[in-house]
């Protein structure tokens, strides 16, 4: 098994900010599994490392931790009172009917289903904004910034009005997509590989105060390859 690489997008003596791969997790997970974490693979390179925040195991994109605590706490404050612009982009089903619409719902644990989340009233404030930044026939590519961090609030909110991920077991019931469901006449074979077989979620940009420079720092993590060929695919199929 070859050894991972982190794809380091900033670097300095007080931060470092990565790309996470779809299906790592950020910390150790619980119970027995044996996959090493982001943070860890990262403290393999030397030096301490604070997790700042997370993104969801099967979501791909940035990540920032702090080099040392002064940073760590600063950079806490800074997630905490909502400073920092995040933004991700997101492939989900249907065609929005507006182009842009702010979600402002409470999420809470849904006790009916474990490990998943739904709006409800009993849940925290949680607050999201998408952008639709390209419309296909069935799909459409959007950006969606959060100023809130609840767990899955994407992949929630989403599926609340209506367009769900195009591909999510969780919330919009898809596990994988082949594009040529949306090519006329087209015959599967059994043994073709899907288009894309994870979350349609990409962590792409971030914004915030240096803690030590007081400079504004705005970072970027391009798609990732099986997102940019789904993309290329719909283009070409499903215009």
């Amino acid at each position: 098994m070859s050894k991972f690489e982190p794809e380091i997008i900033f670097e300095d003596e007080h931060i470092i900010a990565v790309t996470k791969p779809s299906g790592m997790a950020v910390i150790p997970e619980r119970g027995s599994s044996k996959k090493e974490s982001l943070a860890e693979a990262l403290q393999k390179r030397g030096g301490e490392i604070f997790v700042v925040h997370r993104i969801d195991k099967p979501t791909s994109g940035l990540v920032i931790f702090a080099k040392d605590a002064e940073t760590h706490r600063a950079l806490n404050m800074q997630f905490e009172h909502r400073e920092v612009k995040k933004i991700y982009k997101a492939v989900v089903q249907g065609k929005p009917l507006q182009k842009s619409m702010v979600i402002d719902e409470p999420i809470a644990e849904n006790q009916a289903k474990l490990g998943s989340y739904l709006v409800h009233q009993r849940g925290k404030s949680a607050w999201s904004e998408y952008t639709v930044v390209e419309q296909f026939r069935h799909c459409a590519l959007v950006d969606v910034e959060i100023k809130t961090g609840r767990t899955h609030q994407i992949r929630v909110h989403m599926a609340y009005v209506g367009h769900p991920l195009l591909v999510d077991e969780l919330y919009g019931n898809a596990s994988s997509f082949n594009i040529g469901k949306f090519i006329k006449g087209y015959m599967a074979n059994e043994d073709e590989r899907p288009t894309i077989a994870r979350l349609t979620l990409h962590a792409s940009s971030i914004q915030f105060t240096h803690p030590q420079t007081q400079e504004l720092v705005s970072l970027e993590s391009p798609l990732p390859k099986d997102m940019e060929v789904l993309l290329k695919l719909l283009r070409k199929n499903d215009k």
